[in-house]
């Protein structure tokens, strides 16, 4: 394993978490931000194989195009010796499989939810031309706070590539592969959307549509077989969510939803209980329906032999032509109408035909005017969306280009953006109320104590505020009096005796630092503290002393490093372990502006290679190892 490695002189790899079939990951440390990041490195043996070696630069080409808070972001890309890799944004928590397998079914609220911000990511994707081919639960990322991610463009291709093999098409893991993919023909958006449908279909039922014996007869399935019912296994999901679902699902392409915006307006408006499944299952009947044409047929008259009728003559001439005169003139009137109706029936519908405009994209007040310029009746419903931003169209009804008729009515679905409430204010309750409240609500939470003449546990301060908008799920941080008592002086005590003294004012002393001293007086002594005595501190609080040890440094090094400049004053603190505790180096309180390169001088009576720690305020800012010599007499 390569634990400990440093890539780039700033990714330290501190756990590997998993393995693909092309690459090893493992949870680094930024020393730079102290951020968490993913290291995802190409497996030694593939460093000659193009194949791989091209996949792996597509993934980082495909992830640099993007940035999406449902995607998993590409942070940086390198080479370090003869690995190559790519940091990316690290996300703590489960894949979807894993949440599937440990509930064995999400309910049809929860799969909506999780489908939609897939449906984000790919819309995303989608328009920058990227389609991802490997849609299936293990490559999506629900955070711990409750955020879902996409992963993995490993085998994403980009719609502008000149040429796509045969080859290259048949790829994705064959549970949630398209028809197309299975026969092997060039994959499309929709095939991202068949994928969508059917991790879907197993977030809803906890098993995948089509098994068999072999990855071909699986295949085989997806371009022949209708998958079980879903009611069979979730007999309480919604019509309208399974209609979504097989709609996503059908074999042609162009039968499926022709963009993850609309599928996943779909889903939120069967979510909303406002979407007729039987308007889905229409449009499928008429997208598979061959095109019809209406004929019309006249009928001659024919005398019953087929011959034409003789005519009798009449003896009465002038009668005979006074008839056809008027006959004639009948016709001639006839025509003239005829003519005259024509001529407005078609200046009718010319000048009062229109197309219907195309409003997607558009902000309602800009559709409201092209509508309005068509000669159109705009007609507005408003329905709250996790992906259109508020304010934006997300439908019309009837499609762009749909031959209308002045007057005629266009209906529009804006959007509300997403579902919020408003934050119960939680100041001035107990932390066990509050905690409970919004752990039912599904909140995460974070907890932060300060010094407070309120009782101890009572929240003082919430983050986001009571009565602010929240998103459900999100985390909630609650601050609480920690009590206060004041910070006593144990400097020149011993450890027993600065643990006694503490205790007596509710305080507790964390792990003792050690620093070598000269004067023989300090050894074993408390030389410094923090917090400073006569401080406010909050109950239970710990005390960091230093107590002093007889200078027997027989070994030097140094260590540098880069100060960036800063708003405020810090504290800088220089430590290296010995005998898994820390020995104090060097601490200094540094004033607002600071930057540069900062040497330390390091002395230890151990030698050779030793772990040294910078803080910063506290926080570690840097861990490295350094070599510590004899010094020289």
């Amino acid at each position: 394993m390569m634990k400990g490695m440093l890539f780039a002189d700033r990714y330290k790899l501190e756990e590997f978490i998993g393995q693909g079939g092309m690459s090893l990951v493992y949870r680094a440390v930024d020393i730079r931000t102290g951020h968490s990041v993913a290291v995802k490195i190409l497996k030694s043996e593939y460093n000659s194989d193009k194949e791989f070696l091209e996949r792996f630069q597509r993934e980082a080409q495909a992830a640099s195009m993007m940035s999406h808070h449902n995607i998993v972001n590409l942070l940086d890309v390198g080479v370090e010796g003869e690995y190559r890799y790519l940091v990316l944004e690290y996300v703590s928590g489960n894949t979807l499989k894993d949440i599937i397998r440990q509930k064995g079914r999400l309910t049809w609220q929860t799969s909506i939810q999780v489908a939609v911000r897939i449906l984000s990511a790919l819309q995303h994707a989608h328009d920058n031309g990227i389609i991802h081919r490997d849609i299936k639960p293990q490559n999506v990322l629900i955070h711990a706070d409750g955020h879902v991610k996409v992963a993995d463009f490993g085998i994403a291709r980009m719609t502008n590539a000149f040429t796509i093999s045969k080859g290259d098409t048949v790829v994705g893991s064959v549970h949630y592969s398209s028809p197309e993919q299975a026969s092997g023909t060039v994959v499309e958006f929709p095939s991202d959307l068949y994928s969508t449908g059917v991790v879907m279909y197993e977030m809803l039922t906890g098993r995948v549509p089509f098994v068999g014996d072999t990855p071909v007869a699986v295949a085989m399935q997806h371009l022949n077989d209708m998958p079980p019912p879903i009611v069979d296994f979730a007999p309480e999901t919604p019509a309208s969510v399974i209609a979504v679902v097989m709609k996503a699902m059908a074999k042609n392409p162009k039968d499926r939803f022709q963009s993850a915006r609309e599928m996943a307006d779909a889903l939120l408006q069967a979510k909303a209980g406002t979407l007729d499944p039987e308007v889905l299952l229409t449009q499928s009947r008429a997208a598979d329906a061959p095109a019809r044409k209406n004929t019309r047929h006249s009928n001659e008259n024919k005398h019953p032999s087929g011959k034409t009728a003789p005519v009798k003559r009449n003896t009465h001439r002038k009668r005979a032509k006074a008839g056809y005169a008027v006959l004639t003139a009948l016709l001639t009137v006839a025509a003239l109408a005829l003519l005259t109706f024509g001529v407005i029936a078609i200046f009718d519908e010319v000048a009062n035909r229109v197309l219907a405009p195309d409003l997607s994209d558009c902000t309602a007040q800009d559709a409201s005017n092209m509508v309005k310029r068509s000669g159109l009746i705009w007609q507005q419903t408003d329905v709250n969306s996790d992906v259109i931003p508020a304010g934006y169209v997300i439908s019309q009804m009837p499609e762009a280009d749909t031959a209308m008729r002045q007057g005629d009515s266009i209906l529009v679905t804006v959007s509300l953006g997403p579902a919020q409430e408003t934050m119960p204010d939680y100041v001035g309750t107990t932390y066990e109320t509050a905690s409970t409240k919004l752990r039912d609500k599904g909140f995460t939470i974070t907890v932060v104590r300060i010094v407070s003449t309120e009782p101890i546990g009572t929240v003082v301060q919430q983050s986001p505020k009571g009565g602010s908008p929240y998103t459900p799920g999100q985390d909630v941080e609650l601050t609480l009096s920690g009590g206060s008592t004041i910070v006593p002086n144990v400097s020149g005590m011993t450890l027993e005796e600065a643990q006694q003294t503490l205790g007596q004012s509710g305080l507790v002393a964390g792990d003792p630092l050690y620093a070598p001293v000269e004067d023989s007086a300090q050894i074993g002594r408390i030389i410094a503290q923090t917090p400073a005595a006569d401080t406010q501190a909050i109950v239970e609080g710990k005390v960091i002393v230093t107590i002093g040890v007889e200078d027997t440094a027989a070994f030097r090094g140094e260590i540098s490093f880069e100060m960036a400049p800063s708003e405020g004053n810090r504290t800088i603190r220089v430590v290296l372990v010995e005998n898994q505790g820390e020995m104090e180096q060097h601490s200094e309180v540094y004033p607002a502006g600071n930057s540069g390169t900062v040497t330390v001088p390091l002395k230890s009576a151990y030698g050779g290679s030793m772990i040294c720690r910078i803080y910063v305020d506290s926080m570690l800012y840097l861990e490295q190892s350094v070599n510590l010599v004899k010094e020289e007499p």
